[in-house]
């Protein structure tokens, strides 16, 4: 019988990687599924950073001349490469994630997705013509690349969210370096070998135009300190991109900075509960409550909560845990640091005084390597404690409301600003939720859960999650310089706002 191991390297071979690049190297690669090692692969050395950087450098000085229709049409080849890899790369998410199989092809399917966003998109990079108050002259604003972006990214979307930043980054006319999470660099190794595929299919694409560095913090630094890289995008812990934002602020270059999520659902006595529930339970169980868009935090009116919060109870009781390959819905922890994080939060939550239900470890047969434990529902009293921070894992804090404003202002006292929801039938608390009163965060919806973004919107958020904005909608103006051009196509000299100043 085949090894999770022997998949994992027979998957990345059909993929286009290697065996050579699998093994002797001083990074071992460990499938949350089960804990067993797949693979040992070398890392970048921190002068190989410098050298990726100058090459696409290089690459982005030709890369910015090609007519952005044509850049389009790179991402166009790299979609359909996707499409033709996506049940292997799919299988390879799961496996070295630890997704199940719908949610690593689903991972796959957001790349696909975004490719198709930005070819459209790669003959829409609109300015705009602006009214001038001078006679013969026209004024306009134009898009230009930045030139080399570089991409980190993060161990729980090891894939989607790199396709996210490059697909625009390229159409942009830029080139890219990205520095993977070193949970998860065969996944990106894979990805990457994937556009590479499409470049050689795309002969007018300059040499080194997309770059991977593989390794941990020392080698993410070098690419954010070198000034030939112009913006980085950053998915992970706000510690993390704290650094990176003032490391870039230092030299002035851009960030866009995807952290922290302590995300919150508002359920109130009107609410479709039956949808409420279904809604819930995905957006905090699912991906084992790795998701920066994961539910952690639970408003119930205090009318409902008692009834509603014993139906959640059997949803939690209900769902399966154990190996995601085999079809359970919650899968592992990536690792034994995040259990312990997990063991962590609850022990302060019961301090606090809650009211712990699961959390438990799984043991899983054949999988015993690997971190598997219960969802964890917690009734709290109130937001003290752990309830205010991010615990990345599969723990919802549940707490009763009486009154919908409170219940909105409570949802926005967190440091994070990411996602948020309500499930209402009131149009007026659905309008004021999504009003400049309601949510504070980057993401509100009604009658849908926190989690499950599509690719059309901007995604991002506010606060302590960062600002930045990628995806969909106007996210690829993150990607690009603007430049306001003023042309005099007359023969006077006028100046604006009336200032006269005559010579000669």
């Amino acid at each position: 019988m085949a090894t999770l191991r022997d998949t994992a390297r027979q998957t990345l071979e059909q993929l286009g990687v290697a065996a050579s690049m699998l093994d002797g190297g001083g990074l071992a690669v460990r499938s949350p599924v089960n804990g067993e090692t797949i693979a040992h692969v070398a890392e970048t050395p921190a002068s190989g950073a410098s050298a990726a950087v100058a090459v696409a450098h290089q690459a982005a000085s030709a890369w910015r001349n090609v007519p952005a229709p044509h850049r389009g049409e790179l991402v166009r080849l790299l979609g359909d490469e996707l499409r033709a890899a996506k049940d292997a790369l799919g299988r390879l998410v799961s496996i070295e994630a630890g997704k199940s199989p719908s949610e690593g092809l689903g991972e796959v399917q957001e790349m696909i997705d975004i490719c198709d966003f930005a070819v459209g998109l790669s003959r829409q990079l609109y300015g705009k013509t602006i009214a001038t108050e001078r006679a013969e002259h026209r004024m306009m604003e134009t898009w230009h690349p930045l030139g080399v972006v570089g991409i980190i990214s993060a161990f729980n979307f090891p894939v989607a969210v790199w396709a996210w930043n490059a697909a625009l980054a390229l159409v942009c006319g830029n080139a890219i370096v990205w520095k993977p999470s070193e949970k998860t660099p065969l996944t990106a190794m894979a990805s990457h070998a994937v556009l590479e595929r499409a470049l050689e299919r795309f002969a007018s694409a300059p040499k080194g135009l997309s770059q991977l560095l593989i390794g941990g913090r020392e080698i993410g630094e070098a690419m954010v300190d070198d000034p030939r890289v112009a913006a980085v995008s950053a998915t992970g812990s706000t510690a993390m991109g704290r650094v990176v934002g003032q490391r870039l602020a230092a030299r002035f270059a851009r960030s866009i900075l995807e952290l922290g999520g302590n995300n919150a659902a508002i359920v109130t006595p009107s609410a479709d509960l039956d949808l409420a529930l279904r809604g819930v339970a995905f957006a905090a169980m699912g991906t084992a409550g790795q998701r920066c868009t994961t539910l952690r935090r639970l408003f119930v009116h205090r009318s409902i909560h008692d009834s509603f919060v014993t139906r959640l109870k059997a949803a939690y009781d209900s769902v399966t845990v154990g190996n995601p390959l085999d079809g359970h819905l919650v899968g592992p922890l990536i690792d034994s640091d995040s259990y312990h994080r997990m063991r962590s939060a609850l022990d302060s939550a019961a301090t606090c005084g809650g009211r712990v239900h699961g959390g438990t470890r799984v043991v899983v047969e054949g999988c015993e390597g690997g971190y598997y434990v219960r969802p964890a529902l917690v009734e709290m009293t109130s937001q003290i404690g752990p309830v205010r921070e991010e615990t990345f894992a599969p723990i919802l804090y549940v707490m009763a409301y009486d009154n919908f404003a409170d219940a909105i202002a409570l949802q926005n006292d967190v440091p994070q600003g990411l996602s948020s929801s309500v499930f209402t039938n009131d149009m007026r608390e659905a309008e004021l939720f999504v009003s400049a009163s309601g949510s504070d965060c980057g993401i509100a919806n009604v009658n849908i859960g926190t989690s499950g973004a599509e690719i059309g919107g901007a995604f991002g958020g506010e606060k302590e999650t960062g600002g930045g904005r990628e995806s969909g909608s106007d996210a690829w103006q993150g990607y690009m310089r603007r430049a306001t051009n003023t042309i005099n196509y007359g023969r006077n000299l006028p100046l604006a706002q009336g200032v006269t100043f005559d010579v000669g």
